[in-house]
C-alpha cells in the first residue's frame, strides 16, 4: 500500500480507519488499531461526556499515534461531546448523523480535521460545500444504521470519487484484502471497516455478540426501523418482531413501543441474543475467527497481497 491524501491527511502508515459501533469502540479498541499502523476510533455515541473524556485520556496513555472521536450530531449532548473533544485536544474527528456544518467552525478553529460519513452523493456535497477534510462513502451493506435510500457500495463510491474533489474513503461491507482491494480499485483512498473490528479480543461487546455474528450465515442480517433511523442487525425474535409490524404496515405508534429500553445495549453489550439489536454488516458471513487487533492488521495486509498478486496474475 502506498501513501496518499488519506494517510497524509491524518498520518497513519495503512488507510484502515476502524468504524465506530455503539458499546464497542472504547479506548482499548481505539489504541490497539492506531498501534498497529491504522486509525482507531473512540465512539461517543454510547457515551456521557464525561465517559468520552475518560476514553480520550486513556487512548491518549495507550498510544501515541493519531486516533480520533466519531461524534453522532443528532444527540441532544452533541454540544457538550465537542467541547469534551476540543478540551481534550482531539485533532481528528469523524461526525455523523447529522448536519456536518453543525461544528465545522468549532473544530476548524482548533486545527481539528473532519470527516464526515455520507449515504450518498447529496449528503457529500454538503460536507464538501462546509469544509469537511474527506468524506466517508457508507453502503447499505454496513452494520448499524444506514441511509435510507440503500445505495450499495460499489454504487456510492465510484459516485463520489467522480464529484468530489476532497478523498473519499469507503465504508459498508469490508471485512478482507479482497474488500479493500475492491474499495481502492473503485477509487477511494482510504476503507473504513466496522463489524470486522468489532469481533476482535479489544472491542468491548459482549461474547455473545460476537459468536453471533462469527455463527451468521449470508442471508441472516436485515434492515428493520425504516421510518425511525433504519438499522441492519443480525436477525432475532426482537427485530423480526419489528420486521414483520413494519411489513403489515402497523401503526408507528405500535413499532416505537418496541423501542422503548435500549435495544443496542442489551444486545451488542449486554448479550441478549432474542430482545437486543444486534448491529452488524452484511460482511458477517466472511467473519469466522476472534483475534486481537494486531493479528487483525496483519491478516488483513497479508490477505490484501495477496488479492492484489491474484489480480496481476491475471
Amino acid at each position: 500500500m502506498h501513501s496518499n491524501r488519506i494517510t497524509n491527511l491524518i498520518q497513519i502508515k495503512y488507510p484502515i480507519i476502524q468504524a465506530v459501533m455503539v458499546w464497542v469502540s472504547g479506548w482499548k479498541l481505539a489504541s490497539a488499531v492506531s498501534n498497529n499502523g491504522g486509525f482507531g476510533l473512540i465512539g461517543s455515541g454510547s457515551m456521557k461526556p464525561e465517559l468520552l473524556r475518560e476514553h480520550i485520556q486513556k487512548c491518549f496513555k495507550a498510544t501515541n499515534k493519531p486516533f480520533g472521536v466519531n461524534l453522532p450530531l443528532l444527540r441532544k449532548d452533541a454540544d457538550e461531546l465537542a467541547k469534551v473533544i476540543v478540551d481534550e485536544k482531539v485533532k481528528i474527528v469523524f461526525t455523523s448523523a447529522g448536519h456536518p456544518g453543525k461544528f465545522i467552525d468549532l473544530f476548524k478553529k482548533n486545527n481539528i480535521i473532519v470527516i464526515h460519513v455520507v449515504p450518498s452523493l447529496k449528503f457529500a456535497l454538503k460536507a464538501e460545500s462546509v469544509g469537511c477534510d474527506a468524506v466517508v462513502g457508507e453502503g447499505v451493506e454496513a452494520g448499524g444504521h444506514n441511509g435510507l435510500d440503500e445505495i450499495t457500495t460499489f454504487s456510492l463510491i465510484p459516485k463520489l470519487v467522480d464529484t468530489l474533489k476532497i478523498p473519499v474513503i469507503a465504508a459498508g461491507g469490508i471485512s478482507d484484502g479482497r474488500g479493500m482491494l475492491a474499495a481502492f480499485s473503485l477509487g477511494a483512498e482510504g476503507v473504513q471497516i466496522g463489524t470486522r473490528f468489532a469481533v476482535t479480543q479489544e472491542s468491548s461487546a459482549h461474547i455473545n455478540y460476537k459468536n453471533a455474528v462469527i455463527n451468521a450465515a449470508d442471508k441472516d442480517t436485515h434492515l428493520i426501523l425504516k421510518k425511525f433511523g433504519m438499522a441492519r442487525v443480525i436477525k432475532n425474535k426482537f427485530s423480526q418482531e419489528v420486521f414483520n409490524k413494519e411489513l403489515n404496515c402497523e401503526e408507528d405508534e405500535k413499532i416505537k413501543s418496541l423501542l422503548s429500553t435500549k435495544r443496542e445495549m442489551k444486545g451488542i453489550f449486554e448479550g441478549d441474543l432474542e430482545e437486543g439489536m444486534i448491529e452488524a454488516g452484511q460482511s458477517s458471513c466472511l467473519i469466522n475467527d476472534l483475534p486481537n487487533v494486531e493479528t487483525l492488521m496483519k491478516q488483513l495486509i497479508k490477505s490484501y497481497n495477496d488479492a492484489l498478486s491474484g489480480i496481476e496474475a491475471l
